[in-house]
């Protein structure tokens, strides 16, 4: 698994090495370019003011949010990514920090009409990912909506296939999402809707349930 070390090395790379992988439909990216679009498309039919991308990295998705005039705040613990971000998005808010320890104090009071994670969230633990999800969707306005995109599947069994097939490059050290574990374990505080975009990856939308 890479450390902010790690991803500040790859950093220069990184989108080159995610457009090889998406066009070959290789494990972990393939279908990367469609989830992006289809996370864009989401979150524009929102007409949304403001964003929260947790993993920011180099700001491909937030940076045709932040085109079309959305006010981004942005997430990541590599300073590298982030000096990438900063220049495609002057006037957005970046912060350097590791949203596994908790999200940071500067959005800790701040409300977002969409918060949007795109390949982030497998660093947690499955166990991890659900109190993280449920103090984040605190941060949304009314009706607002978390919508991930990552390496995902909607059953067990199709992970346990996806990860036969990759053989020795599947990455043990990173937790995908299993959409009906997710939903089973959010019941009766969120709704989901899961849209599976390719063989290994998928977008989760979760929406708070307002009591």
């Amino acid at each position: 698994m890479l450390d902010n070390h790690g991803f500040n090395l790859w950093a220069g790379d990184y989108d080159k090495a995610v457009d090889i992988t998406d066009d070959n439909n290789e494990y972990p990216f393939a279908g990367y370019k469609e989830l992006m679009n289809v996370i864009y498309g989401t979150v524009m039919s929102k007409k949304p003011v403001s964003v929260l991308d947790i993993g920011i990295g180099t700001g491909t998705l937030a940076f045709k949010l932040y085109e079309s005039g959305v006010n981004v705040t942005g997430i990541d613990f590599s300073n590298e990514m982030l000096d990438i971000a900063k220049e495609k998005m002057p006037k957005a808010m970046l912060i350097e920090h590791d949203f596994t320890e908790e999200l940071p104090s500067q959005v800790q009071d701040a409300k977002y009409d969409c918060i949007i994670s795109t390949y982030a969230l497998h660093h947690l633990t499955d166990d991890e990912k659900i109190p993280f999800i449920l103090s984040a969707i605190k941060h949304l306005t009314n009706n607002g909506t978390m919508i991930i995109g990552d390496v995902s599947f909607y059953s067990r069994s199709e992970l346990d296939n996806c990860k036969i097939a990759s053989g020795d490059e599947w990455d043990d050290d990173e937790h995908y999402f299993v959409f009906t574990e997710l939903d089973e374990k959010l019941k009766g505080c969120c709704t989901l809707v899961y849209r599976q975009i390719s063989h290994c990856a998928g977008v989760v939308e979760i929406s708070p349930l307002h009591k």
